[in-house]
C-alpha cells in the first residue's frame, strides 16, 4: 500500500546557551537540508525493507 506525506511538521528547540553564538542564516539553510534529506533517506528506506517483506 503506498504511502503519502502530504506535509510534515517538525518543531524543535533549541536551548545553545552562552557558549553557543546564534548561527548564520546561510548555515541555518544547509543545516535545514541536511536534516531533510536524511529524514527523507530513512523514510525511503523504511518503505524499501516493507516493500522487500
Amino acid at each position: 500500500m503506498p504511502i503519502e506525506i502530504r506535509e510534515l511538521h517538525i518543531k524543535v528547540v533549541v536551548n545553545g546557551g552562552k557558549n553557543h553564538p546564534e548561527p548564520k542564516p546561510l548555515d541555518v539553510a544547509r543545516l535545514k537540508q541536511e536534516i531533510t534529506t536524511a529524514c527523507v533517506n530513512k523514510v525511503l528506506q523504511k518503505l524499501k525493507e516493507k516493500a522487500e517483506r
